[in-house]
């Protein structure tokens, strides 16, 4: 059907009704994180993510529902049945699978920058994107661990371990004593796509501090983060990137 000629949503062939409803979808996506933005804006971080959490809860039973009654399926304890239905590896492979999008979503968007306004435009806007996903994503982490508002380094290593990058990479830790600890990305997807074709490390430094310093400082105030090296840094054959948290006590 020549899209031109539909005047209603009614008017839609079979084809375009699935892919307006996929449409919806993303629309509903941007709409929840333009609702934050709004609410950060006139009223700052904190009372941002305090609403986060309550619309969030609200706005996700409500969709939950009308989704279970149309496709006829059950809801228990917040989580749809068939989800529990799958097997754990299934699922597991599911989270890998979102993981991967999520990357290449980043991904995505970066290139669009830097093919239409150059490398530095793009380490601009990647950075600005860093300090706000890194605070959220610790906020959400933090809301699904339940973990206290000084959660200290040992809240910080738990933290780490369930982010979306922890999906996909492989970490581990050197602990230095009870108020210091390095953490080493071993195995980074992006860095090791680009050895097998032969290219340099990319230079991600810059983002890696924006990165790792606003999601430590999220899951508690006291953590300080130092950058042991990240490229374009030299660094081992055994991680890419390292960072030291420390922490002040009080």
């Amino acid at each position: 059907m020549n899209l031109d000629k539909a005047e209603k949503i009614e008017d839609l062939d079979h084809e375009n009704t699935a892919r307006f409803l996929l449409d919806v979808f993303h629309r509903l996506i941007f709409h929840h994180v333009f609702w934050f933005n709004a609410v950060q804006h006139q009223m700052g971080s904190e009372k941002a993510f305090e609403t986060l959490e309550s619309a969030c809860e609200r706005s996700y039973a409500i969709q939950m529902k009308r989704l279970a009654k149309l496709f006829g399926f059950q809801i228990k304890d917040g989580v749809p049945e068939p989800m529990l239905q799958m097997s754990k590896a299934l699922l597991l492979d599911l989270v890998e699978s979102v993981a991967k999008n999520w990357l290449a979503n980043d991904g995505v968007w970066f290139q669009a920058v830097e093919f239409s306004s150059g490398m530095n435009a793009a380490k601009r806007c990647n950075d600005s994107c860093w300090t706000q996903f890194s605070t959220f994503e610790a906020w959400a982490i933090k809301t699904f661990l339940n973990l206290p508002e000084k959660s200290g380094l040992e809240g910080l290593k738990r933290a780490l371990n369930f982010r979306i990058y922890a999906c996909i990479n492989t970490q581990s830790w050197v602990d230095e004593g009870p108020d210091s600890c390095v953490y080493q990305m071993n195995e980074c997807r992006v860095q090791a796509a680009r050895k097998r074709k032969g290219l340099d490390d990319y230079p991600c430094k810059s983002g890696g501090l924006v990165e790792h310093t606003y999601f430590a400082r999220a899951i508690d105030p006291r953590i300080q983060t130092e950058c042991v090296a990240c490229p374009p840094d030299d660094h081992p054959a055994e991680w890419y990137c390292a960072w030291r948290f420390k922490i002040q006590a009080g």
